[in-house]
């Protein structure tokens, strides 16, 4: 067999499979190929792939062909291992291997950190957008929560989403009684209908802008987690509510959904 088709296959396989092993590994992490991350990602695996096809060449050159695409196809799954170098890397820190294991994990470390500013730049701008008005934060919840709750199949992010989504949504509702000025019997008992408020010092109503600060903050907070935890399960396309860009103020203007949803 010709050299370069056995150069050009194991580098074939090796590209695919080092693909597949880091998709594999930053799953339920993020999106390894988001605008930061995305150069750490190809970094990875064109160098995964490269000292794969070179190991699978000196294998042709001690045994026999086969070896290498083998080769080229196994090697790639160090990349799976890489989620435990941080452990590895403290456990063998202040030698010469902590060493070798922090320089060679460091594109991996990079990659998370990278993944990590891509999920926070994505859940800004929809939290942002969504912060403008305390009704807008119950809508986005519902929003991106029927926009996934269907297709997630972890039983226990969806449960956690749905938590999420109902404590936001009651406490925006205990916002609006707030500002329609409810009698304190009823805004207590509103408080009290869910485990979130019922906390009464925590949740006192002889400070109503007090309290209502308090509940905005945590329904923002929750949003975000909510948010991040979408991102995580790999819903990266969401568009951003509103919808409505003209429904903002011109002086302080939000990026329009088609040039961030991809964030």
């Amino acid at each position: 067999m010709p050299s370069w088709v056995i150069v050009a296959g194991t580098s074939v396989i090796s590209l695919v499979s080092a693909y597949a092993f880091l998709m594999l590994r930053c799953r339920g992490a993020g999106n390894p190929f988001g605008r930061r991350a995305r150069w750490w990602a190809i970094s990875i695996i064109v160098i995964t792939a490269a000292v794969s096809t070179g190991v699978g060449l000196l294998a042709i050159a001690a045994v026999r062909v086969a070896i290498a695409a083998y080769v080229g196809l196994i090697l790639p799954s160090g990349l799976w291992l890489g989620k435990t170098s941080g452990q590895l890397g403290r456990r063998t820190s202040g030698g010469l291997p902590g060493h070798l294991v922090a320089v060679a994990t460091l594109p991996l470390r990079r990659l998370d950190e990278r993944m990590g500013d891509d999920m926070q730049d994505w859940c800004d701008v929809r939290l942002r957008a969504a912060s403008r008005t305390p009704q807008w934060l119950s809508d986005a919840a519902e929003y991106y929560y029927n926009q996934v709750t269907g297709r997630l199949r972890d039983r226990q992010a969806g449960d956690q989403l749905g938590r999420w989504r109902e404590s936001i949504q009651h406490k925006i509702a205990v916002v609006r009684l707030i500002d329609l000025q409810t009698t304190t019997v009823r805004l207590e008992t509103a408080l009290c209908d869910h485990p979130a408020t019922r906390d009464s010092r925590k949740y006192a109503v002889d400070d109503l802008p007090r309290l209502t600060r308090r509940l905005i903050a945590e329904a923002e907070n929750e949003l975000h987690l909510f948010l991040a935890l979408v991102y995580r399960h790999g819903y990266h396309r969401l568009l951003i509510y509103p919808f409505r860009p003209e429904t903002f103020p011109d002086d302080d203007p939000v990026p329009r959904a088609p040039d961030t949803s991809t964030l």
